[in-house]
């Protein structure tokens, strides 16, 4: 598995990305696999990134959308003008047939593929992706609206955690301290 950040509010390290207020992530399970992990606010500053990182958006199987608040869904109209082959996962408080476009809803805990599932949306807000590993289940989220543990318990169900990339907002350390990877952003 590889997570690449494209959008993030934390100044970039790569010369050229630009950063913005959203989160934005490629996730690759293995080499048939791409996801999009939310896109965050901006679309041209999405496109723009993927292309100085060298992605480009038809290479994109699917997008995975954690919850519909602008700063992670508002650059999905521009993506789907370059990709509208995409499926979109998206969480029930998303709603069905987004942006002309059919999408997925996920209505609870789901294995979405083979190693890769859906805590299903938590606390009326937010869904995170799990993904196996050979360390265990490293976790994307997108702000962790929902508290850490409804978070960890949901996808603990799917096979022991090992780490989470993404949003943190009000997470405790002390619900993170069993961890073996940590990468906070936005």
């Amino acid at each position: 598995m590889k997570i690449t950040i494209i959008y993030d509010n934390m100044p970039p390290l790569k010369k050229g990305l630009q950063a913005d207020w959203g989160f934005a992530a490629l996730v690759e399970a293995g080499r048939e696999r791409k996801i999009l992990f939310d896109t965050g606010a901006n679309g041209e500053i999405l496109l723009s990134n993927m292309g100085i990182l060298g992605i480009e958006p038809t290479s994109i199987d699917e997008v995975f959308i954690s919850h519909p608040h602008l700063d992670h869904v508002g650059g999905l109209p521009r993506f789907l003008d370059q990709n509208n082959a995409v499926k979109v996962w998206v969480p029930p408080s998303m709603g069905e047939g987004i942006y002309e476009k059919e999408t997925a809803v996920v209505q609870g805990p789901i294995q979405i593929h083979k190693g890769i599932y859906s805590t299903g949306e938590l606390e009326g807000i937010e869904q995170s992706m799990a993904v196996e590993t050979s360390s265990g289940l490293v976790l994307v989220v997108g702000c962790s609206h929902p508290r850490m543990k409804n978070i960890l318990g949901s996808a603990s169900q799917f096979g022991k955690v090992y780490g989470i990339v993404g949003g943190l907002h009000s997470t405790s350390p002390e619900s993170l301290k069993d961890l073996g990877l940590i990468c906070a952003a936005h």
